[in-house]
């Protein structure tokens, strides 16, 4: 799914996902850099950023792979 990540005026990170109108911060991130592995949304969702090098600037449009999880979330 295509996913914009993006960094507010207080340097907050967000994803959002334009098929589904939402726009989540990103609460924990897998790699420092956070590209190349998981970020978590703060309604839960977990997304895979593919690898970039970590001075990507940003705001970005990428394609993110959606992981399952056992509860979905609306």
């Amino acid at each position: 799914m295509k996913v914009m990540i993006r960094k507010n005026a207080q340097g907050v990170l967000s994803a959002y996902v334009p098929k589904k109108d939402l726009e989540e911060p990103i609460v924990a991130m897998a790699q420092p850099t956070m590209w190349g592995g998981l970020v978590t949304l703060a309604n839960g969702w977990q997304l895979e950023l593919p690898a970039l090098p970590a001075d990507t600037a940003l705001p970005i449009t990428v394609e993110a792979r959606r992981l399952a999880s056992s509860v979905e979330q609306e």
